[in-house]
């Protein structure tokens, strides 16, 4: 039985509780995958990865010797949550998404938070993501953050913390609809009789939220997706979603300025473009504006973009937001401008900018998280109490030497879902980042989002660039049945 000898462990387990029973939401789940015959499991699995393969569904490692170019890894035990717990976290994604739209507004334009020493000026000004092109500007329509990737982590008492925002050019979404596709092929009969909420019209969704987006004055906005090329490590996804959408996947090369407006290069010569969805970092959008050695931009794209002739999503200058120093006040900031609690909750946060956090981290080392303020991919980060004397030392020197790049933060033990390892099934940590859509009208929330999965035992690294996986993320619509213990459904199987 696939199920014989599965430990929760000590954290908080998404399928089991701590005596072995199936929760609720995942009954119907267990009692289809208790069915299957002996080994049938395991050749869905390899089902599921030559269908990976086959469809080359990919991801890049920088510096891997074995070569950058990867096979995503998936696990088909899927993540699987309850529809009113998902409604709390839908509304607090939208809450947040929100309050930070008018934040990043607010840090170019008048500064409120900043008058009403809310934020101290010096943590914005210091901020290596604030963008001094972008003072005074207002994207059209509006809206800085149109696409946002917001991490959330469940500790062991099964309570959900944003652990950290993506605001600049969050990826992981094709993943998402193609995990989907996977179990669809290789595993559909494990959906019987659960009502999952579709994936599959992200791309129609964000294909609408770029068109409204357009410029004003322009009935039919010609949208683009913008690309550093081959060797970046989500090209698979720009790819993608420029083929699902039903758009131009273009690079720097294939656009031009001219007559005040960006221009896409065709067989048919110019056409000009109105929307860019853009997946390269602010640094090289433009050389005339930012860096002038950059080849992946465009140059004089900076000034149609603030003459309001073409939208960039995201916005320019949204990576304010994404700094780590900044995270750590936006319960204040959702305070501020919305005048509302947090529905969704930080994990507490130390700012070595501080002398007295400052102190404290340095003292606890080896108890804390240390994340520099601005890297991502699971890069820079210190897990303390996993780290060598050697490491922390070394980390206590860079902190000392740069305390405004450096946060800490305690070290969760974070969530764990049934994982296939061989023959047998083991708990395996995972986080969410679930995908939020932001219009001039309206915010949308994908279901689920994308459940990465720490494939190494005791390992709390998820990153797919630091050995991690990926699983399908069920949202469940409607009623969830009644917890049953796992001796109870083998107990009903016939073997």
């Amino acid at each position: 039985m696939i199920l014989n000898g599965y430990q929760p462990g000590d954290s908080y387990d998404e399928i089991f509780d701590s005596q072995g029973e199936a929760r609720s939401c995942s009954l119907g789940f267990v009692r289809n995958l208790v069915s299957l015959s002996d080994g049938e499991l395991q050749r869905r699995q390899l089902a599921a990865d030559r269908n990976l393969h086959n469809m080359g569904i990919t991801f890049a490692v920088y510096g891997n010797e074995a070569g950058t170019e990867k096979v995503w890894p998936f696990d088909i035990i899927p993540r699987i949550l309850d529809g009113r717990e998902w409604d709390t976290i839908e509304r607090g994604l939208k809450q947040r998404v929100r309050a930070l739209n008018l934040f990043i507004d607010d840090v170019y334009h008048e500064r409120r938070i900043v008058r009403d020493r809310v934020i101290p000026e010096e943590l914005i000004q210091t901020a290596t993501t604030l963008r001094l092109p972008c003072m005074g500007h207002r994207p059209p329509k509006g809206v800085w953050c149109h696409v946002n990737g917001v991490d959330l982590v469940r500790d062991g008492s099964g309570q959900f913390y944003v652990l950290e925002d993506n605001l600049r050019c969050p990826s992981g979404v094709s993943y998402v609809l193609e995990n989907r596709e996977v179990m669809k092929r290789t595993f559909s009969n494990v959906f019987h009789g659960m009502s999952v909420a579709p994936v599959d019209d992200y791309p129609e969704r964000l294909l609408q939220t770029l068109l409204d987006s357009a410029p004003d004055g322009v009935s039919q906005p010609t949208a683009v997706v913008l690309t550093p090329g081959i060797f970046n490590s989500a090209y698979f996804e720009h790819s993608f979603l420029a083929q699902q959408m039903g758009i131009e996947l273009v690079e720097g090369t294939d656009l031009v300025v001219t007559d005040g407006h960006v221009c896409m290069r065709t067989t048919r010569g110019l056409r000009r473009v109105d929307v860019i969805y853009r997946r390269i970092d602010d640094d090289f959008l433009d050389p005339q504006c930012f860096r002038s050695d950059s080849v992946l931009g465009v140059a004089g794209l900076m000034d149609v973009y603030r003459r309001g002739r073409v939208t960039l999503a995201n916005a320019p200058g949204t990576g304010i937001a994404d700094d780590k120093a900044i995270y750590a006040y936006v319960p204040q900031i959702i305070k501020f401008y919305l005048g509302e609690d947090p529905i969704l909750m930080n994990v507490p946060t130390y700012l070595c900018d501080d002398p007295k956090q400052r102190e404290y981290v340095l003292a606890n080392l080896d108890r804390l998280v240390v994340k520099p303020t601005n890297e991502s991919g699971g890069y820079g980060i210190l897990m303390g109490p996993q780290a060598s004397a050697q490491e922390r030392a070394k980390c206590g020197e860079a902190v000392r030497a740069n305390p405004r790049n450096y946060i800490a933060q305690p070290m969760l033990s974070l969530s764990t879902v049934p994982t296939i390892v061989e023959d047998h099934l083991e708990a395996r940590h995972v986080d969410l980042r679930p995908f939020v859509l932001c219009g001039k009208d309206d915010i949308y929330v994908l279901p689920g989002g994308l459940t990465r999965v720490a494939l190494r035992r005791g390992s709390m690294i998820v990153n797919s660039s630091q050995g991690g996986g990926s699983k399908d993320t069920w949202v469940l619509r409607g009623g969830n049945g009644h917890r049953i213990a796992t001796e109870q459904i083998q107990g009903t199987h016939a073997c």
